[in-house]
């Protein structure tokens, strides 16, 4: 008698494995995978051809030491987590800018300023599950040792799609 019960439960839990993870765990995703996290959800944009995106920037967390770093590097992931592909088009080369700002929001550092860009159109799309990944640095010349600021990373022609993240600087 046990043996049907646990063929049951196992035709349960792998119909449960393979359906999304809703925002909001049930009771019985709860029970199966007791230590799994929620979905993370893309914000809603006024632009309905940016929904299902989702813009994460990372910068190191340990506090950086001005004296031995001159470039902070910056990791930007952008996701889409939606179910239909997003085209972004753009007029120049640049995708991406990225600023360093003080604590008071005040830009002191801007990435696009000693770059060239082209004047060539592109597009970029963007699949579901798919993500664009860009690697940069920005320099620190403008920082002062033992504060916090701000890595802001933007798409110039989206202004909807901005990333925020602060850091210390080391003492």
């Amino acid at each position: 008698m046990k043996w049907p019960l646990v063929i049951m439960l196992f035709a349960v839990s792998s119909a449960v494995a393979q359906t999304p993870t809703p925002a909001e765990r049930g009771f019985f995703n709860r029970m199966l995978h007791p230590f799994g996290s929620a979905k993370t959800k893309a914000p809603k944009y006024q632009d309905p051809r940016l929904r299902g995106l989702l813009l994460d920037v990372q910068v190191p967390t340990e506090p950086v030491r001005l004296s031995e770093v001159r470039q902070l590097r910056v990791h930007v992931v952008l996701t889409n987590l939606g179910s239909n592909p997003v085209a972004l088009d753009f007029p120049t080369s640049q995708r991406i800018d990225i600023q360093l700002l003080n604590p008071a929001g005040e830009v002191l550092t801007r990435w696009s300023e000693n770059r060239a860009f082209t004047e060539e159109i592109g597009n970029v799309l963007v699949n579901p599950r798919e993500q664009l990944v860009y690697n940069e640095t920005i320099a620190t010349r403008e920082l002062q040792p033992g504060r916090v600021y701000s890595v802001e990373v933007f798409f110039p022609k989206y202004s909807e799609l901005r990333g925020r993240q602060k850091f210390m600087t080391a003492p």
